[in-house]
């Protein structure tokens, strides 16, 4: 019998607060990647036939699965039960909600979350026809899977020290190269950040962003390996770069910083620069603000914050994504928590002790002429951490100048 991913009395604690008598992790053919990550399969298995997991607020979770998945169920940390044919699932479901008012499935009112919009309206209406309400597991989903362990905490510190490493010798790179009037391109400093990176031991899944001037107006701009803008005076660069220590237990450090080709950055430059550098700074402080006041604070509210700030300096048109997304332990930098959103999404979930994100707020102008180049895009990028006896807590580089490159 393996052993499941998450803490069993923490998820019953959470419901319990939050007056959910039960979760259904609710699957089909693997359709739902939530019940993978919450407790290994078989190698290489899913269900293939109806399966859940559910997870009472009060006694032991407990697996219904056709006989048919037998295979892939066989190792799993938790009873297990089967069922043979459609009405004895209902049968089976009725008899495990009866009594219960309130039932967490991987489901979002509205589909306001797309990412955890995950279990099919069939389903849904399936369990509210037993007599019970469906809420969102979205915060359960956090609680198992996006708090940060001390050891992930203490790794992630370590990537973060190692990635400023990174971002500072490339811009030495452009900085040297620009003053020697030597040539340089972005290909070239995303390369040599990606040396970086291997000598110090960190793992990243895609390259850095390097964006020149338009490029920088990009959020998503992919360097080309060959024909890659020239960096030259005058110029301005956004990096953007994320790594970690190797391991899905270990969680990125994720920044972006930004620097001017010369020795004085244009007033307009330095204009976008102070929006932006605002929009962080108050999206940080309504953190700091709500855990002083014991407030109860969600994704959007912080996306709000930010966004208020580059609205009211004129750029509410260049805004083109949300303000932040979860540092959460997994494959990818963009984690399985909370985001700092209002724009892509309505993000409820709530910014629990223990969860981690970026804010990144940005202002993205890539056809604006701007003393005498085409484009300009800056994103300042800090990762923050909720500790849970102090709040708030800043794991990062925080860039409160545009560097001079020149």
């Amino acid at each position: 019998m393996s052993k499941p991913r998450f803490s069993v009395a923490s998820v019953q604690e959470y419901m319990r607060a939050n007056r959910i008598d039960a979760w259904l992790v609710y699957d089909f053919r693997g359709s739902n990647g939530v019940l993978n990550l919450l407790m290994p399969l078989g190698q290489g298995k899913h269900s293939s036939r109806r399966a859940g997991l559910l997870i009472p607020a009060e006694g032991e979770p407990v697996i219904i699965h056709s006989p048919l998945d037998d295979a892939a169920f066989k190792d799993a940390p938790f009873a297990r039960e089967q069922f043979l044919g459609w009405d004895d699932w209902r049968r089976w479901l009725a008899a495990r909600f009866a009594g219960k008012c309130r039932v967490a499935m991987e489901y979002s009112p509205g589909c306001m979350l797309p990412v955890v919009s995950i279990v099919d309206a069939g389903a849904v209406e399936l369990v509210r026809s037993l007599g019970v309400e469906v809420v969102s597991s979205a915060n359960l989903i956090q609680v198992c899977l996006a708090v940060w362990t001390k050891d992930a905490l203490e790794g992630h510190l370590r990537a973060s020290h190692l990635v400023t490493q990174a971002k500072d010798s490339g811009f030495e790179l452009i900085a040297k190269s620009i003053r020697a009037g030597k040539k340089i391109d972005e290909y070239t400093v995303q390369q040599h950040i990606m040396r970086c990176f291997k000598d110090s031991g960190l793992e990243t899944y895609d390259p850095p962003i390097v964006g020149v001037n338009a490029h920088g107006g990009d959020p998503h701009f992919e360097v080309a390996a060959k024909g890659s803008s020239p960096i030259t005076p005058g110029d301005w660069v956004l990096i953007d770069l994320w790594a970690r220590l190797p391991g899905d237990h270990n969680i990125f450090s994720d920044i972006t910083w930004v620097g001017y080709c010369g020795d004085k950055v244009p007033t307009k430059h330095r204009e976008v620069f102070g929006a932006v550098k605002g929009a962080r700074d108050a999206a940080l402080a309504r953190a700091k603000q709500a855990w002083k006041k014991k407030e109860r604070l969600e994704g959007w509210q912080l996306d709000d914050a930010a966004r208020a700030v580059i609205i009211e300096a004129g750029y509410e048109r260049a805004i083109r994504h949300r303000t932040g997304h979860s540092l959460s332990p997994g494959k990818t930098a963009h984690g399985i928590g909370v985001n700092l959103d209002n724009m892509e999404t309505h993000d409820t979930r709530e910014v629990m002790p223990g969860v981690g994100y970026t804010i990144e707020p940005g202002i993205y102008l890539p056809n604006e002429k701007v003393n005498g180049r085409v484009g300009l895009g800056v994103r300042m990028e800090i990762n923050v951490y909720t500790d849970p006896k102090t709040g708030p807590r800043v794991t990062s580089c925080v860039q409160d100048e545009p560097l001079l490159l020149g």
